[in-house]
């Protein structure tokens, strides 16, 4: 049934000599075969994460391992300590758009494959892609990522058309994509079009398992869509976010293969990735594989967010509704900083319920002002913030502030512009005056005269109308 399964659980055993200039197999095998660390080194690996600066491949394996429920609780209240220390209170909010469900490829664990006869195909117009926009825009979201499945001649150019229109006719401020591998013409393209991140996942960074999952289509190609970020990045996009899909390997293995491409991309751009994604597999209809013997639980699912969130202190962590609410409320603490609200993950979804025709099962139904109340009551600042993109703070000049923990300062004053512009625009009464108390303790936590006073000027010329104000 799951052919994979003997090959794959003997790998940790094997030497596998294949390297590729992003990672080394062979060296994550080494890392992977050692028995768990003693506890003193354990806890000496976590006194060098805490300050914020990253770790080693060697000393992110480590971590992966806590020998006892003690060191895993310290490994969780390192990890939300790094993450207050670089990114503050502030949750970015965004919601994805799919576009459509047509789809080249067969990957086995998927809703939109070729072969699935149970969903039904669709592909938005831009008519009916900006009628989806203004409805998540009514909402009172500002980021989009616009999501498609890997349909050959889906059209790069009905994209670059599209991420136009939105900007013209829409109050939307910043589109993120998430689409197939491109060539360094699109991605100019689509560059050129205004977008913010690049976002791809490579599902699985073990080749064996790779090749089983992917039988057919373009995306059985390994080194092309692994070296998607190197064509992006000469194409001028310097923001991208990455990710694995858990549950299709081991995930420590996933991890440090993460890590070791976030490594490569600073090793020869200068930038690493902007955000990490942390999705699990998930039920999908009509999908050939729905488990497999690597699915990752909830405490597992703990332990690499709160891993990533010391190897790679100042990179973004996102994580979806495929998660529960209570879960994404615990994992916020440990180092996600973005998350989706008020998600659909089938194209027209926004309009329509569409629940046939979705990729995988989402888990967190509440509305965008419901996921807003809720960050309230428990001290996080939502945030809908786009100066940075706007104001050309990204790739070097992002990593710059965020790897010496700058980047809050400008961070903040966004997040609560932004915040104060939602609670104007979309919130329920009861949201309003969860918000309003949550904005003024900020404010008096501040310690800058000025900013304070700066920030209540503004304050009151958006109560007056003014609105998409930004440091």
């Amino acid at each position: 049934m799951f052919h994979v399964k003997h090959a794959v659980k003997n790998f940790l055993t094997e030497v596998v000599n294949n390297m590729t200039d992003y990672i080394s197999e062979e060296q994550i095998a080494m890392y992977l075969e050692h028995r768990k660390p003693d506890k003193k080194h354990y806890v000496d690996v976590l006194s060098k994460a805490a300050e914020g600066k990253g770790l080693l491949i060697e000393e992110t394996a480590v971590l992966l391992s806590p020998p006892d429920e003690e060191t895993k609780h310290l490994l969780f209240n390192t990890a939300g300590k790094v993450k207050q220390q670089i990114y503050g209170t502030r949750i970015v909010l965004f919601a994805p758009l799919y576009l459509s469900n047509y789809c080249g490829n067969n990957c086995l664990y998927c809703g939109f494959r070729k072969d699935n006869k149970i969903i039904k195909r669709r592909k938005l117009n831009n008519e009916e892609a900006l009628e989806e926009v203004k409805l998540l825009e009514k909402q009172g979201h500002k980021r989009l990522l616009l999501v498609t499945g890997e349909a050959s001649g889906s059209g790069v150019e009905y994209l670059a058309d599209l991420i136009g229109d939105i900007y013209a006719l829409t109050d939307i401020r910043r589109v993120n994509i998430n689409v197939a591998p491109l060539t360094v013409d699109e991605f100019r393209m689509v560059k050129e079009a205004g977008i913010g991140t690049y976002q791809l996942f490579q599902e699985t960074y073990h080749q064996p398992s790779y090749k089983y999952y992917h039988p057919s289509g373009k995306k059985s190609d390994y080194q092309w869509r692994i070296s998607a970020f190197d064509r992006a990045m000469e194409a001028g996009i310097d923001d991208i976010g990455m990710g694995v899909l858990f549950g299709l390997y081991n995930y420590k293995f996933e991890v440090l293969a993460l890590c070791q491409h976030a490594e490569y991309l600073e090793r020869k751009f200068g930038v690493g990735p902007h955000t990490v994604s942390v999705p699990r597999l998930k039920r999908a209809p009509g999908a050939e594989i729905q488990t497999t013997p690597w699915m990752v639980d909830d405490e597992e699912l703990k332990i690499i967010v709160a891993v990533l969130r010391l190897a790679l202190p100042y990179t973004g962590i996102i994580l979806s509704t495929r998660e529960s609410q209570q879960l994404r409320n615990e994992l916020l603490g440990l180092g996600v900083s973005q998350i989706s609200a008020g998600s659909s993950t089938s194209p027209g979804g926004y309009s329509s319920s569409g629940d046939n025709n979705v990729q995988f099962e989402v888990h967190d139904t509440r509305s965008l002002d419901e996921v807003v109340a809720s960050l309230c009551k428990d001290g996080y600042i939502p945030s809908f913030c786009t100066a940075c993109y706007r104001r050309h703070r990204t790739g070097e000049a992002f990593m710059s502030l965020a790897k010496v923990g700058d980047i809050k300062e400008l961070c903040l004053p966004n997040a609560l512009l932004t915040f104060k512009e939602n609670l104007l625009d979309y919130a329920s009464q009861e949201t309003k005056k969860l918000g309003e108390n949550l904005i003024g303790k900020e404010l008096c936590l501040l310690k800058n005269e000025a900013l304070v006073n700066e920030l209540k000027s503004r304050f009151e010329r958006m109560n007056r109308g003014e609105r998409d104000l930004y440091f």
